[in-house]
C-alpha cells in the first residue's frame, strides 16, 4: 500500500511527459504464486508501469491477496481488475472502478458498482473511474458481463460509448477485445476514438501478442496498453512488447 492515494498522479505524470504506459495483468487463477515475483521482477526491469490483478472466473480474495502481497516489494503500482465485487482487497494500492457500459445487465453497469461503492469508500481505496467497452471477440468478460459486443469494425458505435464514458467524467476509456482474442482493436480505431476525447485517456487490451502491434496503437493514441495472456504463454515476447512501449514518446 506504499502508492495508496498516488496512483492516478502517477499515472498523470507519466502521461504528461509524453510517456505511453504498459500495465501487465495478472489472472489469480492462471498464475503459479512460486514463479511470479521473479515474472514482475523481468516485467519491471523492461519497464511496465503497473500491474493490474484479476480474473473473470474462480478467483479468490485469498489469491488476490498472496500475489499483490508478492508483489508489495516493486515500487509501482498494484490496481484491482475486478470482474465483481468479490475482488476488493485492502491490500492493493487502487481499484479500476468500472462500468461495463456495453452489458445488457444493469447489475454490470451499476449494480455490482452499487454494492461496491461503501466498501471502497470504507477502505479508502483509491478509485479510477473506468468506462470499459468489450469489442470484437469478448472473450470470457463479454459472456459473463452479457455484453453487446461491438464488432471490431464498428468505430461509430465504439466512439460514441467512448464519448459516452467521458461524459459521465470517467478518467479512463478501456477499449477490450477480450483475454486471448484473435485479434487486437485497430489502431485505426484507436486515433479515430483519440480525436472525440479530451480528457478520458484509453487503455487497449486483448489480443495484443506482439511489439508491432503494440507499437502501432501505441502511435495511434492509446495511453496505457495492457498485456496478459503473452505473459503466460510467452514471457521473452511480453517483455519485447514492454521494452518497446517504455520507448515510445509522443
Amino acid at each position: 500500500m506504499k502508492l495508496r492515494g498516488k496512483v492516478r498522479k502517477i499515472i498523470q505524470e507519466k502521461l504528461s511527459e509524453g510517456k505511453v504506459l504498459h500495465f501487465s495483468l495478472f489472472d489469480p487463477d492462471k498464475v503459479d504464486l512460486e514463479s511470479i515475483y521473479s515474472i514482475a521482477l523481468k516485467l519491471v526491469e523492461s519497464g511496465t508501469n503497473g500491474f493490474l490483478i484479476g480474473g473473470t472466473l474462480g478467483v479468490s480474495k485469498e489469491k488476490l491477496d498472496s500475489i499483490i502481497e508478492i508483489l508489495e516489494d516493486f515500487e509501482v503500482p498494484k490496481i484491482i481488475f475486478p470482474s465483481n465485487v468479490n475482488l476488493i482487497t485492502e491490500k492493493a494500492d487502487a481499484i479500476l472502478f468500472m462500468s461495463l457500459l456495453n452489458s445488457d445487465d444493469i447489475y454490470y453497469i451499476t449494480g455490482a458498482q452499487l454494492i461496491a461503492a461503501p466498501i471502497i469508500k470504507k477502505l479508502k481505496l483509491e478509485s479510477l473511474p473506468t468506462g470499459y467497452i468489450i469489442v470484437g471477440h469478448g472473450g470470457t468478460a463479454a459472456h459473463v458481463g452479457k455484453a453487446r459486443v461491438i464488432p471490431y469494425d464498428n468505430i461509430e458505435l465504439i466512439v460514441a460509448y467512448s464519448i459516452m464514458a467521458e461524459l459521465f467524467g470517467m478518467d479512463f476509456v478501456y477499449l477490450e477485445a477480450g483475454s486471448g482474442a484473435p485479434e487486437p482493436i485497430k489502431p485505426s480505431v484507436i486515433s479515430i476514438t483519440k480525436k472525440y476525447l479530451e480528457n478520458s485517456k484509453i487503455i487497449v487490451g486483448g489480443g495484443i501478442r506482439s511489439e508491432e502491434i503494440a507499437k502501432e496503437l501505441a502511435l495511434a493514441g492509446a495511453d496505457i496498453i495492457v498485456t496478459g495472456n503473452i505473459i503466460e504463454q510467452n514471457l521473452e515476447k511480453a517483455l519485447k512488447i514492454v521494452k518497446e512501449i517504455s520507448n515510445i514518446r509522443r
